[in-house]
This record gives structure tokens, C-alpha cells and sequence, in this order.
């Protein structure tokens, strides 16, 4: 595969997001251009394949990986139409429709020296949990940049990660990765695949009589999943049982008029059979629906869609189009076989309420990028471990957007009360809930060593939704890390009075950012 006299190839089949970020990831950890380079990669485009393109909140993981692909932040937040995201806020999960909560991006005071869940239990539960372990939820009530003005690129007061115009994202992720990473862009559509006796692929014979030949293949077809489905016929696991969201109403929303705030947040709020996404970018939101249409006809969800919209009066209301996407919640059984590795959408797809979608391609990008096969000897072994790995991330999304729906005391709907039958509950899911009753989610609890949700995270959504740690008792430490606590208790308040009241609002900084 990689000798003196051959470069390794690596073949992406498919564009969108999940290629061409794919293809900045590899190509930035091995150099394709130059004398010493041993790695040659090719992006194959069907002409014919519009993109998804409704992947347009990120985890602050996007931050390192556009600085590790080279990309300026600042480029990147005018080019894509982008702005900041600090959080996601949960509005309409319980049975209170005016109460809301956030799960944000930094992670409590203290976190890793102390847990200020167990002293928020002890102290009887006295406000919201977000809001007394970190400053960030109040930051995003206000519309505020996670950064100081005078903060280089990708450093950052507030953790963030980005809302971003999915098209124009792939767009500028094309120009740089041909322009400036060596990468080869090819169109057509593949006709015929050949295959080495092994079952490995050879080559891709495309409909225009042109063969592109390759070592790996990574396929980033989408829903067609045109190596891993068709080609493989991996079989595809559906979670339907356990996420019962089958259907998305997607629709583009202009801002009423220029200054009209930007939100620090992605705002998921609940419906009867589903709950709307809501993402605000610097000219437009992207708004959707997304739904279980066991419970809710398409008709009947696109109305409650364009109900949500009528009613907010920073939104223009004419001329809104809307796009429905249908999908089955789940993954590959496998996602690397053979010399064939899924990556995005062909390796499976759940609704976005953590926005998993490109934090799964930036990590997998880097697995394959970081363990690249030097020859064919290694690819049993690489993809034995990549299937291990990836599988246990999809288990972890499962049961992590699954525990939304548990924790809800909704019994409004079918829908809802269907998500209470411990029957489609998993396995793991139920154990950690067991746990979680006598202590609260820590830093050590998990044995999956690159586990996606931290402690944190399941600390904000868990107590967000209003869980108690029923069997909870109280431990030595807690006394004696009294004064730590009370120090970081401090801090959190230090910076709700002065931090973010030095902070720009989101509208203001990307303003001055243009300047």
C-alpha cells in the first residue's frame, strides 16, 4: 500500500459537509503537496446529489479543527454567515411550558477539582442547577458573545462552538481544501465498483468511462450510501424503538430587520410530537420541525411549524419554503469493512437535539486521519477497533438524547407518554438512571475512555429537567472542601456581575468583526 514507489490514495465518495471536512482533516495531518509527501486524496462529487445541508450547529470541537485545517476564524464567521454557540436551551420539556433550561458548553466551577453538584444537592436544591455552577446561561439570556473583543482567534471567555450556513460552509471548506491542501476534485457518479478477491474495493468505474482507483475508501454518501449500503450491504440498525422521531420539516427564515438580536443558544422547543429546532445565524435562522410521524401527520407538523414562526415578530413572515426530510433513526451495524470506512449520514443518522452530526465526522475524521493503514495487513485490526469505538459513541447518543424524553413529566400526548414505557428504554440507559439516584454523574464513572457527553453535560440535562437524586446521601468531603466551594460559588457570581457585563452582544461583535 505505501511503499517507495506508491502513495497511499485515499478516495472520498461524496461531498457535503461530512467529505470535504473529512478531506481537511486528513489532508492537514498528512500533507499532500510536496516532494516528501506519501498521501494522495481524492474527492469524487456526483453532480446530481444536492446535499442535506441542515447540519448547522457545532460542538466547541470545530473550533480546533478549523485551526488544525488551517482555516481563520475570522474568515470562517464572514464567509459562512456564522455566529457563536454556547449552549442549547430546552424550552417546553416539562409540564411547565414557560420553564426552560440550558445545557451549556463550559462546565461547572470547579469541575475536575470538586463536584458542585453534590454541594447543590446538599444545599437543597436552591435554584436552578445551570445558573448556580456557572455563569454562561446568563450570558445567553442576553445574547452575548462567548468572548472579550480583544481575545485572538478561537480563544475564548465562555466555551462555544458555532451556528453556520451549511451550504456556504461547504463551499468555503471545497475552495480551501483544492486550493491550499492539494486535495483532487473530481465529478461523476459512480456506475460500477471492482472489487480485489479479498472483497476489498479496487476501483470505481464511473458512468462517463473514468476509473478512480484507490487504497482506502470513505464513504460520505449520505443517505444513499453508495459503498457501505449498496455496494457492502451493511446492515442498517434502526433505534426506531427507542427514538421514535422519524421526520424533519426544515425551513430558512430571514431576520425581520438587521439588528434583530442573535442567540447564543440552539433553542429545542418541545411539541406535542416532537419539538422545533431553532438556530440563529448573522441574516437568517434555519427553524425546523422534527417529529414522530407515528404520532403527528406531516400536514399537522408542518402547521405547528409555521404557527411557531408567525408568532415570533423577529422573523420575516413571506414567501417561507419549506423542505421534509424523512429518515430512520439509526446506524450501520458496522462502519469499516473491508478497505471501506462510513463517515456522516451512510454511517447513520438520529435527530439533531445534541447536534451530533458533524462532532461524529470531526471524530472519526481524526481516528482515520491519525491511524491511516500504512498496509493492507492493518485493516482488520483498524477496522475492528473502529467499529468498537464508533458503535459505543452511537450508544452513547442514543441513550443521551433518549434521556430527554425520560426525564419529561409531559403526559400531554401519546407521544410523550409512550417515552415514559420503560420498554424502549435501553439497557444502559435504565443502569445509569439507577446510579444517578445515589450520586450524581462523575468524572470517572464511565468506562468508555472517549465518551462523547462528559459528567457535565449529563449533570446540566439531568437536573435541568428537574431530577432528584432520590437516595442521595451527604459525604465527609463536602465539609471540608466548604471553603472551595464557597470560592468557586464566588467566582460564578464575580463573573455574572463583571465578565459579562464586559461582553459585546453576539449582533455587536460579528458588527465589528466586519469592520
Amino acid at each position: 500500500m505505501n511503499t517507495a514507489s506508491k502513495k497511499t490514495r485515499v478516495v472520498i465518495v461524496g461531498g457535503g459537509t461530512a467529505g470535504w471536512l473529512t478531506a481537511g482533516i486528513i489532508a492537514a495531518r498528512h500533507p499532500l503537496l510536496g516532494e516528501n509527501s506519501n498521501t494522495e486524496l481524492v474527492l469524487l462529487e456526483s453532480p446530481d446529489v444536492k446535499n442535506l445541508g441542515v447540519g448547522e450547529g457545532t460542538w466547541p470541537t470545530m473550533r480546533d479543527t478549523l485551526k488544525q485545517i488551517g482555516l481563520s476564524e475570522r474568515a470562517f464567521l464572514s464567509c459562512c454567515d456564522a455566529s457563536f454557540k454556547q449552549a442549547s436551551k430546552f424550552a417546553g420539556w416539562r409540564q411547565d411550558p414557560a420553564q426552560h433550561y440550558y445545557h451549556p458548553f463550559t462546565a461547572p466551577a470547579g469541575y475536575g477539582l470538586l463536584s458542585l453538584a453534590d454541594a447543590w444537592i446538599e444545599a437543597g436544591y436552591p435554584q436552578d442547577f445551570e445558573s448556580w455552577v456557572s455563569a454562561q446561561g446568563h450570558a445567553c439570556e442576553r445574547q452575548l458573545s462567548p468572548k472579550l473583543p480583544q481575545l485572538p482567534e478561537y480563544a475564548f471567555t465562555y466555551n462555544y462552538g458555532y451556528h453556520l450556513n451549511a451550504g456556504k460552509f461547504v463551499a468555503l471548506l471545497q475552495a480551501h481544501c483544492t486550493e491550499k491542501l492539494g486535495v483532487t476534485y473530481r465529478q461523476g457518479h459512480v456506475a460500477h465498483i471492482v472489487s480485489h478477491d479479498s472483497g476489498a474495493i479496487k476501483a470505481l468505474q464511473l458512468e462517463d468511462g473514468n476509473t478512480v482507483e484507490g487504497d482506502l475508501f470513505i464513504d460520505c454518501s449520505g443517505f444513499a450510501a453508495v459503498l457501505m449500503g449498496k455496494h457492502y450491504q451493511i446492515p442498517f440498525v434502526s433505534q426506531r424503538g427507542v427514538l421514535f422521531n422519524d421526520t424533519a420539516i426544515a425551513a430558512q427564515v430571514n431576520h425581520a430587520e438587521p439588528q434583530t438580536p442573535i442567540a447564543s443558544a440552539t433553542v429545542a422547543t418541545a411539541q406535542t410530537s416532537g419539538w422545533i429546532w431553532d438556530i440563529a445565524l448573522q441574516h437568517r435562522r434555519g427553524i425546523g420541525h422534527v417529529f414522530a410521524s407515528e404520532f403527528c401527520a406531516v400536514e399537522d407538523a408542518e402547521q405547528t411549524l409555521r404557527n411557531y414562526i408567525a408568532n415570533d415578530p423577529n422573523l420575516q413572515q413571506d414567501d417561507l419554503t419549506t423542505r421534509i426530510i424523512k429518515f430512520d433513526p439509526g446506524h450501520r451495524k458496522y462502519f469499516w469493512h473491508h478497505n471501506c470506512v462510513a463517515i456522516g449520514v451512510s454511517a447513520g443518522f438520529v435527530e439533531p437535539l445534541e447536534a451530533t452530526a458533524l462532532v461524529l465526522i470531526e471524530k472519526s475524521a481524526e481516528w482515520v486521519a491519525e491511524q491511516l493503514p500504512r498496509s493492507p495487513s492493518a485493516m482488520p485490526v483498524l477496522a475492528k477497533r473502529f467499529n468498537q469505538l464508533t458503535n459505543e459513541r452511537w450508544q452513547e447518543i442514543i441513550d443521551f438524547i433518549k434521556l430527554h424524553y425520560v426525564l419529561s413529566d409531559r403526559s400531554d400526548s401519546a407521544y410523550w407518554r409512550a417515552h415514559q414505557q420503560h420498554e424502549s428504554w435501553t439497557d444502559s440507559l435504565s443502569e445509569a438512571l439507577q446510579l444517578w439516584q445515589s450520586q450524581p454523574p462523575g468524572l470517572y464513572e464511565s468506562s468508555n475512555r472517549q465518551e462523547l457527553f462528559s459528567s457535565a453535560s449529563k449533570q446540566y440535562v439531568l437536573f435541568g429537567m428537574g431530577f432528584r437524586a432520590e437516595q442521595w446521601q451527604s459525604c465527609g468531603r463536602l465539609a471540608l472542601q466548604q471553603p472551595l466551594i464557597e470560592r468557586f460559588r464566588r467566582e460564578v457570581q464575580q463573573q455574572v456581575n463583571r465578565v459579562n457585563a464586559q461582553l459585546l452582544t453576539n449582533r455587536e461583535y460579528l458588527q465589528k468583526l466586519r469592520k
